[in-house]
């Protein structure tokens, strides 16, 4: 019955997905664009309404939600076989993907919200699935990290109630100073569901849920969120400067400092979740430039070659005995020939090899940087980034494909299972043709961008400098000794922002709950309190039985007195 489950599921989502695409083709085409409202409630004048947006870019989205979804099951047939609760698994993925189609289909805030937090909710079950402690706490990590983000939709929600309206492209009607309040909290929502500095602790961390969750995650669902919630509101935030800039400078440090981290790292999944960082920084630059539609490109690009990076890299975890440490893989070739195709193929497609469908978007994007008139610090980032994404895609695949193996003897490697090398080969086809079908899908007359040559051919020059440097280097690690220790320390605990996200606020916070309960709690709240009370009232019944104790005493003498005066 489990089994059935995810075969079933496969089924749907790939007819889901070839429907999806034929209606696709459609909306691109024409660009028509259908709202549908469905109302369940009407009070006097207010009446609570479900919207739902289909256009070109809603439809296409959904299309690779769909088609990276199917694979995603069709891998997990095999990777998840041995788990008891495989229904349960199932399930909760379903309800996850639901979420994200909720989210990409509905211009209503409201609508959006139950997307929005059902991907928060689903996300932290997914993480916590093995139930051990460096789950829980990666679990906690981001639950709590994106409720930054809902709360500052929440409040979204609540400043719209005011104005009578939860529909977003109903905001060009409202006044400026709305618009600009409107802005900061879908900025602060977008780059905690993205992981943006300062909140991007919580996305290596979610590589404790199961690889194929890690596949859909960080490939078309949840992390991609907050980048297409920029998208929708990119005309909203156009002719704002400072909020465009601020986006800017977040979105190049973030891009530079996970490209630069994941040269520094050894657990497979958290070089590929590193790699998803920097790429997502790359679509929140290009929107804070004004081209969301050129994020939208980048954004499905990536999708594909990013999730067949982890159905490879999962596939290589499972046949390895669930080892993750790329020091102790090798000679992967030899066992798995089809499934290291496809990763060098998402490898290359990751670099923005030509043809591959990284270049496609990340070529463009690249001369539109060249092209506009910014900051040259952002423009040095961009491509210092460029540079590290070859590095570290050269430095997995030697590790993995070129070096001796350093497996323990104990480990049988097993050759490669049907289900997990079909579903490579079937993503590896969207990671080859993918760039090319959606820029005639997006882009159906683009215009040229006339640069000098130099600028034209300086992608590919950074690319290739950066994968020979890593070839040089390999396994030489210059940063063990002296002084230079710190550094190596420094990258490769990601800036220090997993301490600075969770232990500086959670050793403040106990400290503060330390000095708070012995000087507050049992101390002077005790004292003017229950203690204080009880102190009074102990003196109080001492006093009263001295004065009962001694009472016949006290009379006899008061008699004595009193006769004595009276007699004189």
């Amino acid at each position: 019955m489990d089994g059935l489950s995810f075969k079933f599921s496969k089924k749907m989502l790939f007819l889901l997905f070839f429907f999806g695409f034929l209606i696709s083709l459609i909306f691109c085409n024409f660009k028509f664009v259908y709202i549908f409202e469905i109302e369940f409630l009407e009070i006097n004048s207010n009446s609570i309404i479900m919207t739902m947006i289909f256009d070109w870019m809603s439809v296409l989205f959904m299309t690779v939600i769909f088609f990276i979804s199917g694979s995603v099951m069709k891998f997990s047939v095999e990777y998840m076989m041995e788990e008891k609760n495989k229904l349960r698994f199932c399930m909760i993925v379903i309800m996850f993907i639901l979420s994200m189609i909720f989210l990409v289909i509905s211009p209503n805030l409201i609508s959006i919200l139950l997307g929005w937090d059902g991907l928060g909710l689903v996300s932290y079950v997914l993480v916590i699935y093995y139930q051990n402690s460096k789950s829980n706490s990666a679990g906690m990590l981001t639950i709590l990290s994106n409720r930054v983000g809902d709360v500052a939709f929440l409040i979204c929600i609540v400043y719209m109630l005011n104005h009578g309206n939860w529909n977003f492209f109903s905001l060009s009607g409202f006044d400026k100073n709305i618009i600009s309040v409107m802005v900061v909290l879908m900025l602060l929502a977008g780059i905690t569901k993205s992981a943006q500095i300062p909140f991007s602790a919580w996305l290596p961390a979610a590589m404790a849920a199961p690889t194929p969750v890690s596949a859909l995650v960080h490939s078309s669902t949840l992390v991609t969120a907050g980048v297409f919630l920029m998208i929708r509101f990119s005309e909203f935030f156009s002719s704002m400067m400072f909020f465009k800039v601020s986006l800017l400078f977040m979105s190049s440090l973030t891009m530079m400092m996970a490209s630069v981290v994941a040269n520094f790292e050894y657990d497979i999944k958290k070089i590929i979740a590193l790699s998803t960082l920097s790429q997502l920084g790359l679509m929140m630059s290009i929107v804070a430039l004004g081209f969301p539609n050129l994020a939208f490109f980048h954004l499905l690009t990536h999708a594909v070659f990013k999730a067949l990076l982890f159905i490879c890299s999962g596939s290589i975890i499972h046949n390895f005995g669930h080892v993750q440490d790329i020091r102790m893989l090798g000679l992967v070739t030899n066992q798995m020939p089809k499934v290291s195709i496809c990763l060098n193929t998402a490898n290359l497609a990751l670099c923005g090899i030509p043809f591959l469908a990284g270049f496609y978007s990340k070529d463009i994007i690249l001369e539109m940087y060249c092209y506009s008139n910014w900051n040259f610090i952002s423009f040095t980032m961009l491509f210092i980034a460029t540079s590290m994404t070859a590095s570290y895609s050269i430095r997995m695949a030697y590790f993995s494909f070129w070096k001796k193996i350093h497996s323990k003897s104990m480990n049988s490697i097993f050759e490669e299972k049907s289900e997990i090398s079909s579903s490579a080969m079937l993503m590896s086809m969207g990671a080859v043709v993918g760039g090319s079908v959606f820029s005639w899908l997006i882009f159906s007359s683009p215009n040229s961008i006339e640069l000098f040559v130099l600028l034209k051919v300086l992608t590919l020059i950074v690319t290739f400098a950066g994968g020979m440097y890593m070839l040089s280097v390999k396994e030489k690690n210059y940063f063990l000794g002296g002084k230079m220790k710190f550094i190596f320390y420094f990258f490769s605990q990601m800036w220090f922002f997993p301490k600075i996200s969770s232990q500086i606020f959670l050793n403040f916070m106990m400290s503060w709950s330390k000095f708070s309960f012995e000087k507050v709690d049992i101390s002077w709240v005790e004292m003017i309190g229950p203690q204080g009370t009880f102190k009074v009232l102990i003196y109080s019944s001492k006093i009263l039985q001295f004065i009962q104790k001694n009472s016949i005493k006290t009379y006899l003498f008061s008699m004595i007195i009193i006769m004595f005066v009276c007699w004189m």
